[in-house]
C-alpha cells in the first residue's frame, strides 16, 4: 500500500503526498532544482547536504539509475522532491530505478505533490527551512519542527562530507563525457601535479582534471597551507561544496597560505573561498541557482555560456577588493559568477564547468588552470 509522506515548511505551509524513498524524518533547507535530467548526479552530489531538493521537472526517474553516473560514494542530500515518480525505467546503461535507489541509501522522498506551487513559493518567498516525514503527519507537529531546525547559515557541512584521508585519484572521463580528446596515458611521471582540496568535491572534476593530464592528489579540505606545499603541487585546485562559506576559517587561511606561490583554480564553494581569502565577503541568495540552463556572460569573450549550477550563496560585489576583476556574470540575476586576481595566478568561477549533469560550454576552464600551470 502506498504510505503517506508529508513535506512541511517554516511558514506553517504543508504538502500532502506518497512516499517514494525510505521512511524516516528529515529537516533541511527546501530548494529546487530546474534540471530536466541529471536526477543521480544531484543525489550524489555532495554540495545538496543539509537541504530537501524539489526538482521542476514533472516526471523523473525515467532513465533509471546506473553505477556510472554518480558524483560520491553515497548520496547526501538530506531529501527529495518530485512531481512524479516514473514507474517505468527505460535505458540500455540502466541497472535500477530510482525509488529503489531513494531506499538503498536511506533517503526519504515524496511523490504527488504540486511542484509549481512548492517552487513558486520558494521564488517568491525565498528559501524555507522544512521537514519531510513518513512518521510522523500531524501538520502543528512537522511546522514547529521546521521552525526549530538549524538551516545552513553559520554551519560547516563540509566536514560533514570531506574525506577524511589524502588520495591519489586515477579515475578518467568515461567514454560518455569524453568529446574529441585522447585518454592520458596511465604513467603519471612527469604529468603536472595538481593537489586538489575537497570541500565535498563532485567526481566528475578530477576526473577533468585527469583528462587535462595532471596527476591529481586529492587532501580533505581541512588541510593547512603546509599540508598542500608539502605536496609539492605545480597548482592548487578548490572545490565545490556544501553550505556557508564564511564559518570555513581554515579553508580560507590556507588559501591565504597558497595565494601567490602556486597557480589557484576554484569551483563554486572555492570561488567563493578564494574570494573571502582576496578580502571580499558572500551573502546568502534568496533562493540560490541550481539547475543545468544557466546563462553566463564571460565578459573577456563576450561570449554567453549556458552553465550548470548548484549554489545557495554568492560573492558580494561591494565587498570586492581592487585586487579581484570580475570574468564571468549570471544574466539571470547580475550576480558575480567568476573572478580573477589581478596579479597573482588565481581565478575561480561560480559555476560547474564538469557539467555533470549539464552542458558543456565551459570546459575550457581546465585548459586555463593547465595553461596557466604551464607558464
Amino acid at each position: 500500500m502506498p504510505q503517506a509522506a508529508k513535506l512541511a515548511l517554516e511558514d506553517g505551509t504543508v504538502f500532502t503526498g506518497t512516499s517514494i524513498g525510505a521512511d524516516g524524518e528529515v529537516d533541511g533547507e527546501v530548494c529546487f532544482n530546474t534540471s530536466m535530467t541529471g536526477y543521480q548526479e544531484i543525489l550524489t552530489d555532495p554540495s545538496y547536504r543539509g537541504q530537501i531538493v524539489t526538482m521542476t521537472y514533472p516526471q523523473i526517474g525515467n532513465y533509471g539509475v546506473n553505477a556510472e553516473d554518480v558524483e560520491s560514494q553515497k548520496p547526501h542530500l538530506a531529501g527529495f522532491v518530485v512531481r512524479e515518480l516514473s514507474n517505468r525505467v527505460s535505458n540500455f546503461r540502466a541497472d535500477g530505478d530510482l525509488g529503489d535507489y531513494l531506499r538503498r541509501y536511506n533517503v526519504v522522498g515524496i511523490e504527488g505533490i504540486d511542484t509549481r506551487a512548492l517552487v513558486r513559493k520558494l521564488r517568491i518567498t525565498g528559501a524555507l527551512k522544512g521537514v519531510l516525514s513518513t512518521v510522523d503527519l500531524d501538520d502543528r507537529s512537522l511546522v514547529a519542527k521546521a521552525k526549530s531546525s538549524p538551516g545552513l547559515v553559520g554551519r560547516d557541512l563540509v566536514r560533514e562530507v570531506m574525506p577524511s584521508q589524502p588520495r591519489e585519484w586515477q579515475e578518467n572521463l568515461n567514454h560518455w563525457m569524453k568529446l574529441e580528446k585522447d585518454q592520458p596515458a596511465s604513467d603519471d611521471a612527469g604529468k603536472p601535479h595538481v593537489v586538489a582540496l575537497d570541500y565535498g568535491m563532485k567526481w566528475n572534476i578530477p576526473r577533468y582534471l585527469r583528462d587535462r593530464n595532471f596527476r591529481v592528489t586529492i587532501l580533505p579540505g581541512t588541510a593547512t597551507s603546509g599540508d598542500i606545499l608539502a605536496a609539492n603541487p605545480d597548482g592548487v585546485f578548490l572545490s565545490n561544496g556544501p553550505g556557508d562559506p564564511e564559518p570555513l576559517n581554515y579553508a580560507i587561511q590556507a588559501i591565504q597560505g597558497v595565494l601567490g606561490k602556486k597557480p589557484v583554480f576554484g569551483i563554486c564553494l572555492g570561488h567563493q573561498l578564494l574570494s573571502l581569502a582576496c578580502g571580499a565577503k558572500t551573502f546568502k541568495l534568496k533562493f540560490g541557482h541550481r539547475g543545468a540552463n544557466q546563462p553566463v556572460m564571460n565578459h573577456e569573450t563576450g561570449i554567453v555560456e549556458i552553465t550548470s549550477q548548484n549554489h545557495g550563496f554568492a560573492v558580494d560585489e561591494a565587498s570586492l577588493p581592487s585586487d579581484l576583476e570580475v570574468t564571468h556574470r549570471n544574466l539571470n540575476d547580475n550576480t558575480i559568477e567568476g573572478v580573477r586576481h589581478k596579479t597573482l595566478q588565481a581565478f575561480s568561477v561560480q559555476y560547474h564547468p564538469e557539467a555533470s549533469a549539464g552542458p558543456h560550454d565551459s570546459s575550457y576552464l581546465f585548459d586555463r588552470f593547465r595553461e596557466l600551470i604551464g607558464k
